[in-house]
């Protein structure tokens, strides 16, 4: 199982459903949704995960499961609850986001110091959940060290999670390299028998690394986040297939500022795309390119005009998922 990774700010609804057009990722999840002081309604958890609305799925098909963040064991519960009416794919709690601003506010990773809390909240969801709608939760390995990294393992396996993806970092650490895959292996060492389902995530850049991480993390279910986004075909790559060439990356560009197009502020919306392109430059030259083409405008007018000079300068390949061949 190959899982797109919650990268808030990036990997919104507009890229899971660019990204998911390739094939080889199963499933994803969404940004958190932040729970604080009250009872959200129901159109808060549609914002952030519009693919409530087609079966929690992509266009692709591809499931979505919507992650909750807050510290507030009740609180969570009965958001979850609520959310569950809407009949996710699933409910997933963060433990992980390194942001100061979410930590200050005791979200995210710097719940990691108190594993009973983190267990609570994970017991008082399951409780408030269906039980056919999976509970999940995403962890780094700590917050400023990873000394806690098996309690709160056991804390999320004890409170009845099906499934635990573990960053392979800890929050001072932050992204840089390297991620140490040996100890999700360690942690999982921890853990009983009847644990849940264990996902490694962390510095994924090929398929190479996808091989030496389940090697040594002993986890053959994987998260995807940065690599992902900087090489869609990815996951598909890993799952055994054919590198994926540029030729299937430009049909997504026309789709995604399309969506971009309908979905953030005009002021925005050149951002968003020289946001993709400067991960995509790091796989293909010819994102290269584009991106410094596209440096210094700003205007959607000249973006979409650049978009479509770019279709008939690279082509189409033959094959493309259908709704992205739309614009050839």
């Amino acid at each position: 199982m190959l899982l797109l990774a919650p990268m808030e700010g990036l990997l919104d609804a507009t890229l899971r459903d660019v990204l998911t057009r390739l094939g080889g990722v199963d499933r994803c999840t969404s940004e958190f949704i932040r729970v604080t002081n009250t009872l959200l309604p129901e159109r808060a958890f549609i914002r952030v995960v519009p693919e409530l609305l087609n079966g929690g799925r992509t266009a692709a098909g591809v499931p979505v499961r919507p992650q909750l963040l807050g510290s507030d064991p009740t609180l969570l519960a009965e958001n979850a609850a609520r959310l569950a009416t809407l009949n996710p794919p699933g409910i997933d709690l963060n433990f992980g986001c390194p942001a100061k601003t979410v930590n200050n506010s005791r979200g995210g990773a710097i719940l990691l110091d108190e594993p009973q809390l983190v267990g609570r909240i994970v017991a008082a969801v399951r409780r408030a959940v269906p039980a056919h709608i999976p509970v999940s939760a995403k962890m780094r390995l700590g917050y400023m060290d990873d000394a806690y990294a098996e309690e709160n393992a056991l804390a999320i396996t004890d409170a009845g999670a099906d499934e635990l993806v573990i960053h392979a970092r800890t929050k001072a650490q932050g992204y840089k390299p390297p991620a140490h895959w040996e100890r999700i292996a360690q942690v999982a060492q921890a853990l009983p028998a009847q644990r849940p389902v264990l996902i490694a995530n962390g510095e994924i850049w090929n398929a190479d690394d996808a091989q030496r991480c389940r090697a040594i993390t002993g986890c053959e279910h994987l998260m995807l986040g940065r690599g992902q986004i900087t090489d869609p075909g990815l996951a598909h790559q890993i799952d055994g297939g054919a590198p994926v060439p540029w030729a299937r990356v430009v049909p997504l560009l026309p789709l995604f500022w399309a969506r971009v197009s309908a979905r953030v502020e005009r002021r925005h919306r050149a951002g968003r795309l020289k946001q993709w392109l400067n991960y995509l430059r790091h796989r293909h030259p010819e994102a290269q390119q584009a991106f410094d083409e596209l440096r210094l405008h700003h205007e959607p007018e000249a973006i979409s005009a650049w978009i479509e000079q770019a279709q008939v300068r690279w082509g189409c390949p033959d094959e493309v998922p259908a709704e992205t061949a739309q614009p050839c």
